[in-house]
């Protein structure tokens, strides 16, 4: 290809590349154009609605109920400020919105920005106002419609209220005259609503109309909660009252200290503020009459489940004033008899001081037990304390009473085992003898060759641990934890001995058996002769389990399983 083909190409890709970034810039140009155009027109249709034929016509109305000067006044200063939205406000928007439309013809975008932005805000700012002399104007315009439907339901509740008070009259003695000044009340601010209604004092009108719902609201209350305040604060908590008074006096005089409840305090409080609800009430102010009314009959109910509690105590106490003097002494008696045998306790089984002072700490226990008794029983002759609370230190008493009483039944087993051990010692004693008997006439009643060598030492080793068991039983004192030692050991190797015996005269008469029955395969089979031979040499020589595994091992060549049946024949 030649150098200037190469520089035709090269210039025709440059002119196309050039072309594409034209293309794109001015899409980009066209798009920018549309948003901005597009912008600009909503804030003109968003200017053309701020002065709305709502205004105009909400006007329109106000002016046919002009009847007074107060409100010929509102409706010139609305006007005032409708036409200065409209004549002033909205023109300034309309000439701005010219000056844009001049800067975006100029595409000066930057400056452009900042004017939609600051049109943006202007408009907000003056539709803001002008809805909001909208809503000022149908306050007024409304307020009749809204009004009537408000009283119609007001007089509709006060009609009810006046009915219920009526047909329950008896139930309001107490505040029919208070009451019944507050219905005139209502009806005179339904006479004054329909008075500034016909002058159309609006302005009055909604004061009225709040001072309506606030009465009838409180009417209401009034009507609901008073039959419940005057019962309780006449009939059921001075009844309680009265009642409470007579178990307390009757309770007093059963000696029962109350004092620790403060009823007469309480009571007496509970008049002042029955009469502080009441005098609220012939003002018709019920705030927080029910729930301080409702708190004192729980709290007069809880009196009378403290008077059950104090009579429930009482009992308590007398049960434990019988059982735990009659428990402590008895226990005392006891333990006291242990310290008396402690000394030849403590000689006879060579205990240390550490192991017996438990018995001093039972005395201390029991000791602290009956000086706490006594304590108790002082201060319930001086009738200081309630029931409830000498009950409970006598509950504690009888808790620590009966861990001390526990120490002692351990004291009591422990010590009592010590006695026990030693004559157990020596009843096994005679048992591990007649073991060893048993042994050694086992081992000769079988007519062994040689007797092992293991039998021997297992017959001194047990000897000897009973020779040892007899000299701790001859000590005096008796080292009960050294004799139990002694015990255990005659006992096991005495056992083991025993076990070693049977298990001898066991495998002496098997492999016995064994040569005797190898013996009429000898003539037919070489083997057999050579492996009984062998057997009957080891069993001479008192190696009886190698014996054994001799004969079993050449009689097998002719009768596998010839070990089981000898076993087999051993136990039968």
């Amino acid at each position: 290809m030649s150098s200037t083909t190469f520089t035709l190409i090269a210039i025709g890709y440059y002119v196309l590349a050039v072309s594409l970034v034209i293309s794109v810039l001015n899409l980009i140009n066209k798009k920018e154009k549309k948003i901005y155009k597009n912008e600009i027109n909503s804030l003109e249709r968003d200017k053309n609605l701020i002065i709305s034929a709502s205004i105009l016509t909400e006007l329109n109305k106000v002016e046919s109920l002009l009847n007074n000067d107060n409100m010929e006044q509102t409706y010139e200063n609305w006007q005032k400020r409708f036409k200065k939205i409209k004549d002033e406000e909205v023109p300034k928007i309309s000439d701005d919105l010219l000056e844009v439309e001049e800067i975006f013809q100029e595409k000066n975008y930057k400056l452009l920005r900042q004017k939609l932005a600051q049109i943006e805000l202007k408009i907000y700012y003056v539709k803001t106002r002008a809805n909001f002399l909208l809503d000022e104007i149908k306050e007024i315009t409304l307020s009749e419609e809204k009004n009537r439907e408000t009283i119609t339901k007001l007089k509709a509740d006060y009609r009810k209220i006046v009915a219920k008070y009526n047909n329950d009259k008896q139930d309001y003695k107490l505040i029919s005259s208070p009451i019944e000044l507050q219905f005139e009340t209502v009806d005179k601010l339904f006479s004054a609503f329909e008075i500034s209604m016909e002058k159309g004092a609006f302005s009055e009108v909604g004061k009225i109309v709040k001072a309506i719902d606030d009465t009838i609201g409180n009417l209401k209350l009034i009507i609901e909660e008073a039959p419940s305040i005057i019962m309780m604060g006449k009939t059921i908590i001075p009844k309680k009252i009265k009642d409470i008074e007579q178990i307390a006096a009757k309770m007093r005089k059963e000696g029962y200290n109350i004092e620790y409840l403060n009823i007469e305090y309480n009571i007496a409080e509970t008049n002042k503020k029955i009469s502080d609800i009441f005098a609220r009430l012939n003002v018709l102010n019920i705030e927080d009459s029910i729930f301080e009314l409702k708190t004192m009959v729980d709290y007069y109910d809880s009196i009378y489940n403290d008077f059950d509690k104090e009579k429930i105590s009482k009992k308590i106490f007398e049960d434990y004033t019988r059982s735990i003097l009659v428990k402590v002494t008895k226990l005392s008696k006891i333990n006291n008899e242990l310290l008396k045998k402690l000394g030849a306790i403590k000689y006879s089984y060579d205990l240390t001081d550490e192991e017996v002072k438990v018995v001093s700490e039972i005395k201390h226990d029991f000791d602290s037990v009956k000086k706490g008794y006594d304590s108790v029983i002082a201060t319930h002759r001086t009738k200081d304390f309630a029931y409830s609370r000498l009950a409970k230190n006598m509950e504690l008493l009888n808790v620590k009473l009966t861990k001390a009483e526990e120490k002692l039944d351990i004291a009591l087993r422990k010590f009592g085992s010590l006695k026990e051990d030693e004559l157990r010692a020596r009843e096994q004693l005679d048992e591990i003898k007649q073991i060893l008997k048993k042994a050694k006439y086992k081992i000769r009643s079988y007519k062994l060759p040689i007797i092992p060598k293991k039998y021997y030492v297992e017959l001194a080793e047990a000897t000897e641990a009973i020779k040892e068991m007899v000299k701790e039983l001859e000590k005096k004192p008796i080292s009960i934890k050294i004799l139990n030692t002694r015990v255990d050991t005659a006992r096991d190797l005495t056992l083991k001995l025993l076990n070693t015996t049977n298990e001898t005269i066991k495998t002496a008469w098997m492999a016995e058996m064994a040569i005797v029955y190898g013996n009429r395969y000898r003539p037919v089979n070489k083997d057999i002769d050579l492996g009984i031979s062998k057997a009957e040499n080891l069993f001479n020589k008192g190696n009886f389990k190698a014996s054994l595994e001799n004969a079993i091992n050449a009689i097998n060549v002719v009768e596998p399983g010839i070990h089981q049946r000898l076993l087999d024949a051993y136990q039968n």
